[in-house]
């Protein structure tokens, strides 16, 4: 979001390896905190090694006045309110809005977005709530359903592109914290270097192929992501496509398909990942896994 907005470079870290790595000093580097809490070890440790380091820091966090934010030279408080479940739904929804709106700031700051822009990117941020509303009414009884065909299913396999890799990640990450089944998320470019050889008829894949029609490179990521779901499907594998809705090319293609409702390309991941939560959510209930508190989490990490 930062790169594409604010045309600013960007590397994400995870904060656990950040402090052991010996970072280059940067004192015009800055470094952003994200943290439901506020008070993870890991990350307190990470934003204290940069302030050593002469970085400045903003904490974007969803607890006032937590330990992150009262270090941070400054804060972007998310408001989420509580989370009760140690697996991030809502939290993680916020701290992507935090991100967006601080891209947005930045590439206004820096000149690479004029007024016109700036209030088409905010006017459909603010259909994206009515957008999400629409997926948990319509699609969470096909994913309960899809949690009936693969609750009993070993491995999951997600995949996206771009901005959509990462949301293939939480996918994974939120079906291996609630159901105990083991997910990964992967690159879809990089099937050819290893995970093809994962696929066969047992292994459900979840594919992210949402498409934004006005941008180009979104349009190009989506076609080369339809290559990698006819690798996956000659080999049996069993597909669960995210999609845009209105799009028929994909329903030819794979097994199932759950649709969303259209976004500009970088909102798009605040729909796309509640499909993703859904099927967690109903595959760990049909296994009788307790939804709230996994075992073996906390949900809050003050320890190393």
């Amino acid at each position: 979001m930062i790169e594409r907005l604010a045309r600013l470079p960007v590397d994400v870290d995870y904060a656990s390896e950040y402090r052991y790595r010996n970072p280059i000093p940067d004192r015009n580097a800055l470094g952003l905190l994200i943290t439901q809490s506020g008070e993870t070890a890991d990350t307190l440790a990470a934003q204290r090694e940069m302030k050593s380091l002469g970085s400045k820091t903003v904490a974007i966090c969803n607890v006032v006045g937590a330990m992150v934010a009262r270090e941070a030279h400054g804060a972007i408080y998310t408001h989420a309110g509580p989370e009760i479940g140690v697996a991030s739904t809502k939290a993680f929804t916020a701290q992507l809005t935090a991100l967006f709106l601080l891209a947005l700031k930045l590439g206004q700051l820096r000149g690479r977005l004029d007024k016109a822009q700036s209030v088409t990117l905010i006017e459909e941020l603010s259909r994206v709530p009515a957008r999400i509303e629409e997926v948990l009414r319509t699609r969470s009884g096909q994913c309960e359903q899809l949690a009936k065909e693969f609750a009993n299913s070993r491995d999951f396999l997600y995949l996206g592109r771009g901005i959509h890799f990462p949301i293939a990640l939480e996918g994974a990450l939120k079906l291996k914290e609630i159901s105990y089944i083991h997910a990964e998320g992967y690159p879809a470019g990089e099937m050819k270097h290893g995970p093809n050889a994962l696929i066969d008829e047992t292994l459900p894949v979840v594919v992210l192929t949402t498409r934004d029609g006005s941008d180009p490179a979104s349009k190009l990521r989506y076609e080369k992501t339809l290559s990698n779901i006819q690798e996956v499907t000659a080999r049996s594998g069993r597909v669960i496509a995210v999609a845009t809705e209105g799009d028929t090319t994909i329903a030819s293609l794979v097994e199932h398909v759950i649709y969303v409702p259209p976004t500009f390309e970088l909102l798009s991941p605040l729909i796309e990942i509640v499909p993703l939560q859904l099927l967690a959510y109903y595959v760990a209930v049909r296994r009788g896994c307790d939804v709230d508190q996994p075992r073996n989490l906390a949900k809050s990490v003050t320890v190393e």
